[in-house]
């Protein structure tokens, strides 16, 4: 059925016209008549016994009349061109604004919007690579906590939904690192991809935030604050004795290594002391609130303390890898130099230049000798100097490219998920394909270790723009928000999505410093 207001336009279009015509018309009569009317004046208007009776006078005024006529026909025909030029204007005008109405008449299809510049479209994928990462890390650390309040079969289907997130999440991830690596090359096509991957984070959070009711039902009224306080305050009192082992593990590492060995976890010790003290602060407020049946901020702070003391865990146990990493390379390092001798000699048989990796391997024998070395530091130089000529892809060379891979993967991870809240999606993107490289072999491990060590720089230098910005407005929150364990609004992330996570409210505004 037509649209009334479709329907009537046409009809008025029309009146209009026809207006516009007859203006014309009667324009153009007026003007005939201007013009005949002289001539019917100088031959209907005398009487004829006047005529009769002055004739010399009539053919006088009549010869006056035949030379005045050309003149006297300039003035209506002058007028009746302006009549006329007027009308087919106001003919023209209206049907130019009549084309105009129709154009953007409901329903007319409007032009479509231009399309947002490529990196602006780049920002965004990365925005929301980090920000549902984040999500998948809360919800993995709130597992830990309901797992052990409740049992494994009740957390079951929730563990379901997080893994179905990370795996949307890992391709999301591996479509931005293809991306980035100039894969496709034409505009369309990346445009599509960077589509892709907004929708495989959006589907990753819609599956976290399908959950949310049943996770908070399964917590239980006001976020189970009774049986989870007492949960939290033994896993406090852990890694409070953790920390002090800790630290005695890097005076011992300090004393037998070189300064390299233990710089990247140098001061994991006292920032997980940090996240402890941020920890209990919060566990008593969650009594107080407790007792005072305040359900809302007792569960905030309780999710606040599960969080700091989530990622002193993640700190500390940075240490015992970095430990373990050391005396395994320690342990491997003399029979890779071995097993590398050997791989060089086939190459120099095949023709190849090995003057290079044979003087990495003479500096890393010297550094042995002179007692004090940092083993992964040596094991990397070997592997990389040996396996690019063809050599190393089985044996011991192939383990200790595995090791020193995953020795670089692990140390980028801890810092990501210790100072989430300021690390952005590109270092996160290079962190996943490390982490998914580490199956590879030989030549595949070297380019883990090498996206690896990208993906800390990166994190660190996200973390230092962050910080540099968060100090001009800074007050006793900045820390917590910019290691993620509370969101830019002060409250505590939850199991959930990007939609969800925020939903335990905004707690009071904190002082300033």
């Amino acid at each position: 059925m037509t649209s009334s207001l479709i329907r009537g336009r046409p009809r008025r279009a029309a009146s209009h016209i026809s207006v516009r015509v007859l203006h014309t018309v009667l324009g153009g009569f007026a003007g005939m008549v201007w013009l005949a009317l002289p001539g019917m004046t100088a031959h209907g208007s005398a009487p004829a016994a006047t005529r009769a009776e002055h004739r010399p006078a009539a053919s006088t005024a009549a010869r006056s009349a035949d030379e005045a006529s050309p003149t006297d026909l300039v003035l209506p025909l002058a007028i009746g061109g302006a009549v006329g030029a007027l009308a087919g204007f106001g003919y023209v005008r209206h049907t130019r604004r009549a084309r105009q109405r129709t154009a953007t008449a409901p329903g007319t299809a409007a032009a479509p919007a231009a399309a947002p510049p490529l990196p602006e479209l780049e920002e965004r994928a990365g925005t929301l690579l980090a920000e549902t990462d984040d999500c998948v890390r809360v919800c993995r650390e709130e597992l830990g906590f309901a797992e052990a309040l409740s049992g494994a079969g009740a957390v079951a289907p929730f563990a379901r939904a997080v893994r179905d997130a990370e795996a949307e999440l890992s391709a999301a991830f591996r479509m931005r690192q293809r991306y980035d690596d100039g894969v496709p090359e034409d505009e369309p096509a990346r445009r599509h991809m960077l589509a892709g991957i907004v929708g495989r984070c959006q589907e990753a959070g819609r599956r976290l935030d399908a959950e949310t009711d049943a996770f908070d039902r399964l917590r239980g009224p006001d976020g189970g604050v009774g049986g989870a306080l007492g949960i939290a305050e033994v896993r406090f009192r852990e890694l409070t004795g953790r920390a002090t082992a800790a630290e005695a593990t890097l005076v011992r590492l300090t004393g037998r290594y070189a300064p390299s060995a233990t710089r990247a976890v140098s001061g994991h010790a006292e920032q997980a002391t940090d996240r402890l003290f941020f920890a209990t602060s919060r566990l008593n407020r969650a009594h107080q609130a407790a007792d005072l049946g305040r359900g809302g901020p007792a569960a905030r702070d309780l999710r606040a303390a599960e969080g700091a003391t989530a990622q002193a865990a993640t700190l500390l146990t940075a240490v015992d890898q970095r430990a373990a990493a050391l005396s395994r390379a320690e342990d491997l390092l003399s029979a890779a130099l071995t097993g590398a001798e050997a791989e060089l000699a086939e190459a120099r048989k095949a023709g190849a230049d090995t003057a290079r990796a044979d003087g990495v391997l003479a500096d890393v024998r010297e550094e042995v000798a002179s007692g004090r070395y940092d083993p992964l530091d040596a094991l990397r130089r070997v592997v990389r100097a040996v396996v690019p000529l063809g050599a190393g892809r089985a044996g011991v060379l192939s383990a200790a490219a595995l090791l020193v891979a995953r020795d670089a993967a692990d140390t980028a991870a801890c810092f990501v998920a210790t100072h989430r809240g300021a690390v952005g999606g590109t270092a996160r993107t290079r962190l996943a394909e490390a982490q998914r490289l580490l199956v590879a072999d030989a030549p595949g491990l070297l380019t883990a270790e090498s996206l690896a060590r990208s993906a800390l720089e990166l994190a660190e230098q996200d973390a230092r723009d962050r910080a540099r910005e968060a100090m001009r407005h800074a007050n006793d929150l900045t820390d917590a928000v910019l290691a993620g364990v509370l969101l830019d609004a002060g409250t505590p992330p939850a199991f959930g999505g990007p939609r969800t996570r925020a939903r335990l409210g905004t707690p009071p505004p904190a002082q300033p410093r």
